[in-house]
């Protein structure tokens, strides 16, 4: 059985506004066997498109190798846009590795409620992925109901829109439950009405194309 560690702490800092919140890199950034183009920093994975689109909303000109220049424009673009980082997972147990959330078995999740407390500056959560099984979306739930937090829809179009009262700070949080920046959950976008629509007046639209669109609403707001 692999012991799936999460490589990096969370990426936190007075001020942070908004947390990215995802699962796990893939197990080659536990064991360290990076590949080439591979960022050694969360979501680092040359096959990941949270960068590449961040990269594209911003118009960032970010490096993309394994290098200490490319891990500190990383930091410095959260830092400076009060951005953070703080994936669920602290770590699973997986029979194949790969990088798949349904592989993972027995996680242990990070409290993220514990840093919600800390850093109470933090409004908004940006989930990179939904409430499918082992999702980011998934695990929160389950962190929200074992303190008995109501989770309230504000709305259920893609990307859902959930928000709750912390149960100690009383602070009103939103999720944003966004379409995974992985190449897995292109058969997904290509099925939505709306990615249909976009791709008809415009046949170049591609997946990519969309996540950039649904990411700016919420990266920019």
């Amino acid at each position: 059985m692999f012991q799936h560690k999460h490589p990096y702490p969370p990426f936190l800092f007075p001020g942070v506004k908004k947390l990215i919140v995802g699962t796990l890199p893939p197990p080659r950034f536990t064991t360290r066997e990076f590949k080439e183009r591979d960022v050694d920093f969360c979501y680092g994975s040359r096959d990941g498109q949270l960068w590449p689109i961040l990269n594209e909303i911003f118009s960032l000109n970010l490096i993309f190798e394994n290098s200490p220049e490319a891990i500190e424009e990383r930091k410095q673009f959260l830092k400076k846009n009060k951005i953070g980082i703080c994936d669920i997972v602290d770590s699973a147990e997986r029979q194949k590795i790969d990088a798949s959330d349904l592989g993972m078995q027995n996680a242990k999740l990070r409290d993220i409620l514990g840093y919600l407390e800390e850093y109470e500056s933090v409004d908004t959560l940006l989930f990179t992925g939904g409430n499918s099984k082992n999702g980011p979306e998934y695990f929160f739930r389950k962190l929200l109901k074992d303190d008995a937090v109501k989770y309230h829809v504000i709305s259920d179009d893609v990307p859902r829109i959930h928000q709750f009262m912390h149960p100690r700070t009383k602070k009103l949080i939103k999720t944003v439950s966004l379409t995974a920046p992985s190449g897995a959950a292109n058969r997904a976008v290509g099925s939505l009405q709306l990615y249909k629509d976009l791709k008809d007046k415009n046949p170049k639209f591609n997946t990519f194309d969309f996540r950039v669109l649904q990411y700016k609403e919420h990266f920019l707001r």
